[in-house]
């Protein structure tokens, strides 16, 4: 490999775990219009696993906005990142595909829109597959797969006695 082509690996790999961070922040701040910019035109999402739909951006994007509103709270943590470049249509460098493991804790919304605890938490792994566009780097198709998740215990009353 040459010096110019190890440089380019590197920055792509700078770019696409930019991607991939980008995607957690926009879904944290429920930034629904920077979700969908992360998108390539024909890009979807899979959130089946995780009891959510699949389709397009725009119609995932607005599900999340919907059901991202129990959760004032929301940090995506998404970690042990596994890239490979041209892994989509025997590409040889302008598609991607990124396995990455995450814990996604949430607090729920109270009655009067204050949080309450305990946290509803869920884990899993992402597969996020990415085309280079004339924009940079877009998702072409995020898959999540929901391995576990922890629900509140229902709060209990003091005993009288």
């Amino acid at each position: 490999m040459t010096q110019r082509v190890e440089l380019a690996t590197v920055m792509d790999r700078f770019a696409v775990d930019g991607l991939v961070t980008e995607y957690a922040v926009a879904v944290d701040d429920g930034d629904w219009e920077a979700y969908r910019r992360l998108f390539a035109p024909d890009g979807r999402a899979d959130y089946r696993s995780a009891g959510g739909i699949e389709g397009d951006a725009d119609e995932v994007a607005g599900w999340l906005a919907r059901s991202m509103e129990l959760f004032p709270m929301r940090q995506h943590l998404i970690v042990n990142r596994q890239l490979r470049f041209g892994v989509l249509d025997q590409d040889s460098g302008d598609t991607a595909r990124v396995r990455a493991d995450y814990i996604n804790p949430m607090r729920l919304a109270g009655q009067d829109g204050t949080s309450t605890a305990p946290d509803f938490v869920c884990g899993g792994r992402y597969v996020f597959r990415l085309v280079r566009t004339d924009l940079g780097w877009r998702l072409r198709e995020v898959v999540v797969q929901e391995k576990w998740r922890r629900m509140p215990l229902p709060r209990q009353e003091p005993s009288a006695g």
